[in-house]
């Protein structure tokens, strides 16, 4: 009775927070269809609605929890009978969201998603299941999988949870241990979304230049990009999160070496100063890190260098965020996010002394993304006049032109090509010559 009751109902999913999460989703959402539940992606009309959460830092954890009340409405003024709760959210704080949202039909941890017919089968019948464990699962190709960006990209998760214990990081007790995939499973999930149209591929992970350590006894990232490489018809290959602490030589030779490989570093740093360093726990110092960049930059000239920074971290005082603008202004990052120190329970750096005031963490995030917005310009600004590849994403109707990116460039993060005069489709790599730039943004010609 139950089987032939979940074949009519309507299912849809929210997902927040990171990418990661969004190949969870992704997954969920072949095995729902699998099984024979109609995907929609409209939440009124959805019998069941799965909140797929983030609960990373308290801006993420208030996001989760407001949509979850959001989407509840819906027993109210929808069709829904079921709300289901999944990610990292859940498998930190399963007890507090069933006491204090009753309205919650099931829970599914981080772990625990490749079981998510069960949890909806279970729900249904009204038994309010919660599955959250130890994270200990790591998804191979063979699951199936409904992606949800648009058909020219995809992103692959190489590995799951993190063996680094920054101060401020709580993602082993959420995600687990770092659990690497094996080359030969991502290489055939790759030639899969290549056959469906994908050209470029996102690789992505806690930590991803950890990857292979805990599976090979060695970082076998280098050796993963070569077999990708081999792919007939995949033209990029993006690496995301590559922490300087396992940066390479080998890897370095890659960015510069393989054709297919994005030149384009996402490389955390968080901060600059060593003292911040040493309480963050972060591998490597000023020097160290200077170093690498001068490395990197002299064997690869072209390469776009994104990070992110913290300010605000405990005992960071006004010299240290001086010292930090200095440090942004030298290096002259072509990407860089700004986030203020977030502190989160749990994590040793809540315990840390000289918390510093909110209002003081912003005020420091705006003086330093104003810095950077000064070096975003003047780069945009060297590159007029140059030819680069651009991959075009969508139609831009009210200004009547396309809008793409450039290798240097990551999906819904960093900025765009506007281009007139383009004779291709959407997901065609095309030739642009840069007439003009505006902040984090170029305009350009096809040729």
């Amino acid at each position: 009775m139950v089987k032939y009751l979940k074949q009519k109902k309507k299912l849809s999913i929210v997902t927040l927070g990171c990418e990661k999460n969004l190949v969870d989703s992704e997954i969920m959402l072949g095995l729902i269809d699998k099984d024979g539940y109609e995907i929609t992606e409209n939440n009124q009309d959805a019998d069941i609605i799965i909140v797929n959460t983030c609960g990373f830092i308290d801006k993420s954890k208030e996001d989760s929890i407001n949509t979850v009340l959001e989407i509840a409405e819906y027993k109210e003024t929808g069709h829904l009978e079921s709300l289901i709760v999944t990610g990292c959210l859940t498998q930190r704080y399963k007890e507090e969201l069933m006491k204090e949202i009753p309205e919650i039909d099931g829970l599914v941890g981080t772990g625990e998603f490749n079981k998510i017919t069960e949890v909806l089968i279970k729900a249904l019948e009204g038994k309010k299941p919660i599955y959250i464990g130890n994270p200990v699962y790591t998804y191979e190709e063979i699951l199936p999988r409904i992606r949800t960006t648009p058909s020219h990209y995809a992103y692959i998760k190489i590995a799951e949870g993190c063996d680094n214990s920054c101060t401020f990081w709580v993602i082993p007790s959420l995600r687990g241990k770092c659990r690497s995939r094996g080359i030969s499973s991502i290489v055939n999930e790759a030639k899969e979304v290549v056959s469906q149209g994908v050209k470029e591929i996102s690789l992505i992970a806690q930590d991803t230049t950890y990857y292979g350590m805990d599976k090979y006894g060695k970082i076998m990232l280098s050796e993963l990009i070569e077999e990708l490489s081999k792919i007939e018809g995949l033209d990029w290959i993006r690496l995301h999160y590559l922490y300087p602490g396992y940066m390479t030589d080998d890897l370095i030779e890659s960015f510069a070496n393989q054709s297919k490989l994005c030149k384009y570093i996402d490389m955390p740093l968080q901060h600059s100063e060593d003292h911040i360093l040493k309480k963050m726990l972060r591998p490597g110092r000023q020097t160290d890190i200077r170093e690498l960049i001068k490395k990197i930059r002299s064997k690869v000239p072209e390469i776009a260098l994104r990070t992110s920074i913290i300010v605000g971290f405990p005992g960071e005082t006004e010299k240290d965020f001086e010292h930090l603008l200095d440090f942004v202004k030298e290096i002259k990052f072509d990407r860089l996010g700004v986030f203020t120190y977030s502190e989160e329970e749990g994590s040793p750096a809540a315990r840390l002394p000289n918390q510093v005031p909110q209002d003081e963490k912003e005020r420091r995030a705006e003086i330093l993304m104003e810095v950077q917005r000064e070096i975003a310009n003047e780069k945009s600004a060297g590159l007029i006049g140059n030819i680069v590849d651009v991959i075009i994403e969508r139609y831009d109707e009210e200004n009547n032109v396309y809008a793409g990116r450039t290798q240097y460039d990551a999906p819904e993060i960093d900025g765009e090509v506007f281009v007139s005069n383009v004779k291709g489709i959407i997901g065609d790599i095309i030739k642009v010559r840069i007439t003009h730039s505006l902040d984090f943004d170029l305009f350009g010609e096809e040729l």
